[in-house]
């Protein structure tokens, strides 16, 4: 039996597992490692964490697959964040994150050397204080003598990549996050970089997501028992390794995906980089060799969570229970999920979440569905940006909300698009797992990959309850957020 295994360098750790050559999961390994806040809106961690968790997880994967034959290793990983390399490969800072605010000053620096509406044309965003463009500049401006020792700048996945192989390499799906890459052209932005006062050097070579970047290292051979020389792919982002992993491309129409994980996250793949011209939503490259629109709820799950918190001495299921006895619109009870500011479509950092309308008739039940309920609006919202560029006729759904019927009906009726389940286990480490098929020969291309490998769906869409009838309402409650915080 040939098996190839998939990595995801997640932000709380790191997920091995092994795939046979149907994309079905054979064994599974997981290793932690700690996230560093050592400032308020910092979050980073150490690369060589991340090294250890590797080796961990992948030592523990072989030992579970016996005598198969393990024929390629593809990596995924969390987007956006900065790996700082000296010429010998040693990190010279913790990396900061995807999440990590401390760019603002950068933001604007970038703004400043290049109008929005041309950096979005070129990049397909904005200059965005997440992404690791404004982190490079970060360095420069706060430790000049780390910049001058500093030979490369890799993503998370890329820098494990670099010590499995010794390969500077990277690929268009993440590298498209950084905020550097022209997207129609497929290359580092000259133009941009220069204006910035940056070297196209810095940066890896680019190709695309299923190409072999190198072969693992001997002393990671003796460490993991997996064989010298076994093919390393070069892999993908997250998002995208995940959609991937649920048959969610451009080679199957009208099918997108949508995510209730800790974020919210709506999945809509292109055949042609075409942007939101405000940039509200993202616009980034594909696995399968072509274009994606993303767009983003920072606090989806997560505001579930944290409502949870305030309520220890119930479980989930009971809160669920009595969020589905309460009637929809939660008798007048909004709730806006600005918890850690808000991605899509305001791109406001600063924002924070509320509960309107908030009244002595509210019980606990009313406050839970509420969340369910703005998490689904939210989402409603995102897809409006959406829909002028590209519609869908049904999308998938993941994360862990996902395991809510309510909840997903919700979701249905706040986009208006059907919302189904699928098969089997998701996520970016299947998905990297199936570019590491295409890249040991397994399959000849993505498309065949995804023939073979694409999960079923496991129900008939959901009911639409009429949800969208407080869409007004939300966006009037989000206008007064906004305007009361511009007076703060």
């Amino acid at each position: 039996m040939r098996l190839a295994l998939g990595l995801d360098l997640g932000t709380s750790g790191l997920k091995a597992v092994a795939l046979d050559e149907q994309g079905r999961k054979v064994a599974e390994a997981k290793a932690t490692y700690p996230l560093h806040t050592p400032r308020p809106g910092w979050t980073e961690q150490e690369p060589q964490d991340w090294l250890r968790a590797a080796r961990e997880a992948l030592k523990a994967l072989r030992e579970k697959l016996g005598g198969a034959e393990v024929v390629g290793l593809g990596l995924s990983g969390q987007m956006h964040g900065a790996v700082f390399l000296d010429r010998a490969g040693q990190p010279l800072a913790p990396a900061p994150l995807w999440n990590d605010q401390r760019t603002a000053e950068e933001v604007a620096q970038i703004e400043a050397a290049l109008p929005q509406r041309e950096l979005i044309r070129r990049t397909g965003n904005p200059a965005v204080t997440g992404f690791q463009l404004p982190k490079l500049l970060w360095l420069r401006n706060h430790s000049p003598e780390l910049f001058r020792r500093l030979y490369k700048v890799l993503l998370p996945k890329d820098y494990l990549a670099f010590a499995l192989t010794g390969a500077w390499a990277s690929e268009y799906s993440d590298a498209s996050g950084v905020g550097a890459l022209n997207l129609a052209e497929k290359r580092w932005d000259s133009e941009i970089l220069h204006s910035l006062g940056l070297e196209e050097g810095l940066f890896p070579e680019l190709g695309p997501s299923e190409r072999v970047v190198g072969t693992l290292q001997p002393e990671w051979a003796r460490e993991t028992g997996l064989p010298a020389g076994l093919p390393v792919v070069a892999g993908a982002g997250d998002n995208a390794a995940a959609a991937l992993g649920l048959g969610v491309s451009r080679h199957r129409k009208g099918v997108g995906s949508v995510s209730l994980g800790t974020s919210g996250v709506i999945f809509i793949p292109l055949e042609v980089p075409t942007p939101e011209p405000e940039g509200r939503v993202h616009l980034f490259a594909h696995a399968d060799g072509g274009y994606h629109l993303l767009g983003v709820t920072l606090s989806a799950a997560g505001s579930l969570e944290w409502l949870r918190g305030l309520f220890p001495e119930v479980s989930l299921e009971t809160l669920l229970a009595e969020a589905e006895a309460a009637p929809l619109g939660s008798e007048g009870l909004l709730f806006l999920p600005f918890l850690a500011g808000e991605r899509s479509p305001y791109l406001n950092p600063h924002l924070r979440g509320a509960f309107v309308g908030l009244s002595l008739a509210h019980k606990r039940g009313h406050l839970v569905r509420s969340v369910l309920e703005g998490v689904a609006l939210s989402l409603g919202e995102v897809y409006q940006v959406m829909r002028p560029l590209a519609e869908v006729q049904r999308l998938l759904a993941t994360g862990g909300g996902a395991a809510s019927d309510l909840w997903l009906s919700l979701l249905s009726g706040a986009l208006g698009v059907p919302v189904v389940r699928v098969s089997g286990d998701e996520g970016a480490a299947r998905g990297a797992g199936i570019l590491a098929l295409v890249g040991a020969g397994v399959y000849l291309d993505v498309a065949q990959a995804l023939q073979a490998t694409t999960p079923a769906e496991l129900s008939s869409p959901l009911p639409q309850p009429g949800i969208e009838a407080y869409r007004l309402g939300y966006a009037r409650a989000v206008e007064k957020v906004i305007e009361l915080h511009k007076g703060c």
